[in-house]
């Protein structure tokens, strides 16, 4: 039989495997390691210990599912101790009994799921994907019976805007949002009264504050990609990939900053962009989205939103920004406009407009169809996500140099509302190139850090225990 190497790696993923902390947040950037780490968890427990529950979280169950994600991993795992899977459960089963199940807490009202419940190992994969609300009442299921004190663990990556930036604060350093190295590991308490978290260096400390409550203890413990040298060696060009993602996200996901957020200059550069004459012959997969206002100019709206129709095209390497149809005018004078628009543009372009959600978006895409787009190749995409979270590839590629510009007059304009997005007073022609970049690629297939050993009590770990199995 193959041997088979089942255990943390060096670094952060041991410290993480081995800390004693009641509570412990791990990750900070992609490709850390994370999710084998979490899997890897409930093994101190499960073999040997009568009623050791896990629950392992994620925020949706497609997430779970997700190639690469957890469940994936998982199957890479427990076959080795003897553990059954039950797919249509997303349970493990291991020979003593004992299970390690993988649930959602999609919406906030899924905490009352388990109410009642005793879970001596939670688990949240992307802790930022939930609120703080979810994970406090979760708190509260953190009980045991089976002789192993309860505890939590958790993976995520930076978002400046999640109330986990505020709870880990004291690991980040505020000025550059980087982890702080000599706060690594290092184990800090806290309790929570009336929805407020009162902080202290010491249990003791706060129970001589606060005698009547119990703190419960917390340490952070960042990682990134270089700290993962299987990856690496594995994959050499995921780091290529993180490179590659928009200012933003590779400042997150690479570089592990907590405190950079998308605004005015950061998802776009008026450098990144080259103007050319005239677009290269044999183009392919033409498309025009519309962004569509929804008031017009008035006495009390001096600066309505704006419509815009974005036509872009790509090659291989490349794509062009054609031409940029932005009106703001009433709705008979727009309507002529796009018609105008569409005879230009011939058949050869697909026309796609944003749809708006319920049912009142459907119509107003049903009545554009039976309407001035019915001779043509037109359908409304339903938006989803934030118009960040929908500009990001095309800010990654623009940042790449990927995107051209072809001579207009409605250069300026476009250059000047990417630079202010997304804190400028309109998005409108972002909206609609982020809508014909997405629908462009939507058919494509796109020395270790070292960390100080924290003050702390040291957890025995299972990977230093020589009854534990070796394959």
């Amino acid at each position: 039989m193959t041997k088979v190497e089942i255990g943390p790696q060096p670094g952060p993923q041991d410290l993480f495997l081995a800390c004693s902390a009641d509570i412990c947040i791990y990750g900070g950037a992609a490709g850390g390691g994370k999710t084998y780490a979490l899997i890897l968890e409930p093994l101190h427990h499960i073999l040997n210990t009568d009623g050791f529950g896990t629950v392992i979280f994620r925020r949706t169950t497609p997430q779970i599912r997700n190639e690469g994600g957890l469940w994936d991993t998982s199957e890479s795992v427990y076959p080795y101790f003897q553990a059954e899977p039950k797919e249509s459960t997303l349970e493990w089963l291991f020979p003593n009994g004992n299970r390690i199940k993988f649930a959602h807490l999609e919406y906030e009202k899924n905490v009352l799921d388990w109410q009642g419940s005793q879970i001596t190992l939670i688990c949240f994969d992307e802790l930022t994907h939930f609120t703080s609300k979810q994970f406090f009442y979760m708190m509260s299921r953190n009980r045991s019976t089976c002789g192993v004190k309860p505890y939590i663990r958790a993976t995520c990556n930076p978002d400046a805007d999640s109330w986990v930036a505020k709870f880990i604060e004291w690991w980040i350093d505020q000025e550059t949002g980087f982890p702080i190295p000599e706060h690594a590991g290092v184990i800090r308490w806290f309790i929570r009264l009336h929805g407020e978290l009162i902080w202290g260096d010491t249990k003791e400390g706060l129970i001589e504050l606060y005698p009547k409550s119990i703190p419960k203890s917390i340490t952070f413990i960042p990682a990134k990609l270089s700290d993962n040298k299987i990856l690496e060696d594995k994959d050499p060009g995921y780091r290529a990939n993180l490179q590659a993602l928009s200012l933003v996200d590779n400042e997150r996901l690479e570089k592990g900053n907590w405190k950079i957020k998308p605004e005015a200059g950061t998802m776009f550069r008026r450098e990144w962009y080259e103007i050319i004459d005239e677009a290269p012959p044999n183009l392919y997969s033409k498309v025009r989205f519309w962004d569509m206002a929804g008031t017009e100019k008035s006495k009390n709206n001096s600066d309505p939103d704006w419509t815009a129709g974005v036509k872009m095209a790509r090659d291989k390497d490349f794509f062009y920004i054609l031409d940029v149809v932005h009106v703001q005018m009433n709705p008979t004078d727009t309507d002529a406009v796009i018609e105008k628009t569409l005879e230009l543009d011939g058949y050869e372009v697909v026309q796609r407009m944003e749809q708006e959600p319920g049912s009142s978006g459907k119509k107003v895409i049903e009545d554009y169809k039976k309407g001035i787009f019915r001779r043509y190749n037109f359908e409304g995409i339903p938006s989803t996500g934030s118009k960040v979270a929908r500009a990001n590839r095309f800010s990654a590629a623009s940042g790449a140099k990927r995107v051209k510009l072809v001579r207009g007059p409605w250069i300026e304009v476009f250059i000047q509302e990417a630079e202010h997005f997304p804190d400028g007073p309109h998005d409108d022609i972002v909206d609609g190139a982020s809508g014909s970049f997405n629908h462009l690629t939507s058919g494509s297939t796109g020395q270790a850090a070292k960390y100080p050993v924290p003050q702390q009590k040291r957890k025995p770990s299972m990977w230093e225990n020589e009854s534990v199995p070796q394959f």
